[in-house]
């Protein structure tokens, strides 16, 4: 798997649950159709995180298990749904038998992977005939959000994003699943001024910072949001964003 980052979303895992974005609901209305998931399904969410996509597609009746790594966010998810079962593992080595799921998503996560071992497992616990989802978001760079981006992405040294492919590179050539068909999602999220600071709090090379750094993170993030015309004042602040979904089917 990528850089260790990722286990830095434990102690952030609150305010990962209060604010990162959830989904488009036509986001997963289509991960939904495109994937045939419904009550006889039986749905892996990989890397599931708090379970802000688990959530989601628990109204289509599936039968759902989250498998994620990171025991603070588990923690969220297996509190918020204690209907879903919830398990430890990682997308290269899944804690599933062959052929134990119809479908997968992976929600704001694939980049996080070793992506061909992640495809083999998928593949392996994975029935024939069953899809894949992955699923991101995008903060539309725009506004307000621009001058935050400034001071975030100096700070970002190594960390993955599926902007730089993400590990779709890894469905080109693959032996387990066909290519990738690219749909996408306006999404809005409202928020008050902490939601905004948990927003960014909670993004992995920053809750990896020294509690001094990511203290002038939130700082300059004020000050934005002090400053800027559109967020000056407002005690509700919109965020625009793209919700991307790829989808793809399983070979034989």
């Amino acid at each position: 798997m990528a850089e260790r980052l990722y286990e830095h979303f434990g102690p952030a895992a609150a305010e990962y649950d209060r604010g990162r974005p959830g989904y488009a609901p036509d986001a997963v209305a289509h991960v939904v159709e495109v994937l045939g998931i419904g009550p006889a399904s039986r749905v892996l969410d990989l890397a599931a995180g708090t379970g802000k996509l688990t959530r989601l597609l628990e109204p289509s009746g599936a039968r759902l298990v989250a498998v994620e790594p990171v025991a603070g966010m588990r923690a969220r998810l297996a509190a918020a749904l204690p209907g879903v079962r919830v398990l430890d593992g990682h997308a290269e080595s899944l804690p599933l038998r062959d052929a134990e799921v119809d479908a997968a998503v992976v929600g704001q996560a694939f980049h996080w992977f070793d992506p061909r071992l992640a495809l083999a497992e998928l593949h392996r616990v994975m029935t024939p005939g069953g899809g894949l989802a992955l699923v991101w978001n995008r903060w539309e760079r725009e506004s307000w959000v621009n001058h935050v981006y400034e001071v975030i992405e100096p700070l970002r040294g190594g960390a993955p994003r599926w902007t730089d492919g993400g590990g779709r590179e890894a469905f080109e050539d693959s032996p387990h699943f066909g290519p990738l068909t690219e749909a996408r999602f306006s999404h809005v999220q409202r928020g008050d001024r902490d939601a905004m600071v948990a927003r960014v709090s909670s993004i992995s090379f920053i809750a990896a910072l020294a509690d001094d750094e990511r203290s002038e993170v939130v700082r300059r993030l004020l000050e934005i949001l002090d400053s800027h015309p559109d967020t000056r004042g407002a005690e509700i602040i919109q965020q625009r964003y793209t919700t991307h979904v790829y989808t793809s089917e399983r070979k034989p």
